[in-house]
């Protein structure tokens, strides 16, 4: 076949240009089935996973098509923590292979210089690499390809293909190029099933909490008891959606009423659950019709066999007879409560011990006082005290003495309102740390 010449405009020299041969056309038809495999691909890939919400469903189908579009014995999706650093945390991983080939994990060195680079990775022989000089390769690994999943400039994972079907022949230039395209196209869509996944999540949890913390104040009295001669009001205000104090008020023998305000360590579901058990505990205790001490001696030993270690508990439970105005009394490392005179005179009551469920067996003591017409009772738990400004600055107990003189000829209910909202103006809007909770008991001067 002759060469036909091309003449060049403006006068420059003629030149050739080749003929089409076989080889040619053999390597354009190539390229063209190629180009053709490829679309089929990425849309088959486009058509599977655009409408699904289901990040582990998308990430299948993700390995299954790359695995085939670039012949790869085995892929693995690895998504990482997108806050963490080189150590990433994988979240998710996901095999796709041959039961012969052994499974491949995608290392420290290669998740490191994916985080670092965050392009796409084409190896031929791992082992004989020199960027990953001392890193540590399955014997059988022959070929490695990897592609960053990206979003925003941020890599939420990595897709990697080990060993090139048909032989020793490693991955191409064109499998890199496909595998970072349906990188491209599916990074974003992963990313969103996963925020959807996370938002269902959100939102389950949101409504369980909401559910203990509506279970939890159904645990809790719905009015302070009535006694002839006395004004008694209580209230327990959660820092979270459910807390861990506890208040109860249990009838006894006589007429007699039992006061208990308890605080379980942490915060959140897991205090709430400890303080349900000790209600269950102290109720099922106080129904022996025992002495104080007695009762906190065994519900200390049953909260010792039945809660982890790091898990206590202070009380306080004192038994009022209202006929005397008799107290017997228990403090199990609780906040002293403040017992106010007429007059103005204050007392602690401290008898008692350590705190529930920190040693198996303790010898608890039992403390004794009157309330005389006129005086008042207060039980509080530590989120009064610590309530904290701005500043980090306590409200502190001398604030709480001081509230407590200023309205001290108030009715009990009065007298709570004006101590939390002299908590509420000292915090200015912080945010509480701790839960607060108040058991105030007057004994009526007439």
């Amino acid at each position: 076949m002759s060469r036909k010449p091309f003449r060049l405009p403006f006068g420059k020299e003629p030149v050739s240009v080749p003929p089409a041969g076989p080889d040619r056309l053999q390597e354009e038809n190539r390229q063209l089935k190629r180009a053709v495999e490829e679309l089929s691909i990425l849309n088959d890939l486009a058509r599977s996973i655009g409408a699904s919400v289901d990040s582990a469903d998308i990430i299948h189908k993700i390995v299954d098509r790359s695995m085939r579009a670039v012949q790869a014995e085995q892929t693995v999706v690895t998504l990482v923590d997108r806050e963490a650093d080189l150590n990433a945390k994988t979240l998710v991983r996901v095999n796709t292979s041959s039961a012969e080939h052994p499974k491949f994990h995608l290392n420290d060195t290669l998740l490191g210089w994916m985080h670092l680079y965050k392009r796409p990775l084409l190896c031929a022989n791992p082992a004989e690499d020199e960027r990953f000089r001392g890193a540590r390769w399955d014997d059988s690994l022959r070929s490695l390809l990897c592609v960053p999943l990206l979003v925003k400039g941020a890599m939420i994972g990595v897709i990697s293909c080990y060993n090139k079907k048909g032989g020793d022949g490693g991955f191409t230039e064109e499998d890199q190029r496909l595998l970072a395209i349906i990188a491209g196209q599916s990074a974003q869509i992963i990313e969103n099933a996963r925020l959807y996944e996370e938002e269902k999540a959100l939102a389950s949890m949101k409504e369980q909490l909401r559910l203990a913390a509506q279970i939890q104040q159904d645990l809790l009295p719905k009015k302070a008891p009535e006694m002839a001669g006395y004004d008694v009001c209580a209230t327990s205000i959660a820092a979270l959606m459910v807390g861990g104090d506890y208040f109860d008020f249990i009838p006894q023998s006589g007429g007699r009423m039992a006061v208990c305000l308890g605080d379980v360590s942490g915060k959140g579901m897991p205090a709430s659950l400890l303080m349900a058990s000790l209600q269950a505990t102290l109720r099922g205790q106080s129904a022996l019709q025992s002495p104080v001490a007695e009762i906190i001696t065994r519900s200390n030993t049953f909260l010792y066999h039945n809660t982890d270690p790091e898990k206590f508990a202070t009380l306080f439970m004192g038994v009022l007879d209202p006929a005397t105005g008799e107290l017997s009394y228990c403090n199990a490392g609780h906040e002293r409560p403040i017992l106010v005179r007429v007059g103005g005179r204050v007392e602690r009551l401290m008898e008692g011990g350590l705190a529930l469920g920190v040693l198996e067996s303790f010898p608890y003591t039992e403390g004794r006082a009157t309330l005389d017409r006129g005086d008042f009772l207060v039980v509080y738990s530590d989120g009064i005290p610590e309530a904290t400004d701005e500043l980090g600055n306590f409200f502190g107990e001398q604030r709480l003495l001081d509230c407590l003189g200023k309205n001290a000829g108030m009715g009990a209910s009065a007298l709570m309102g004006a101590v939390i909202e002299a908590v509420r103006g000292h915090e200015r809007g912080t945010a509480r740390a701790d839960d607060l909770t108040i058991v105030v008991v007057r004994r009526l001067a007439a």
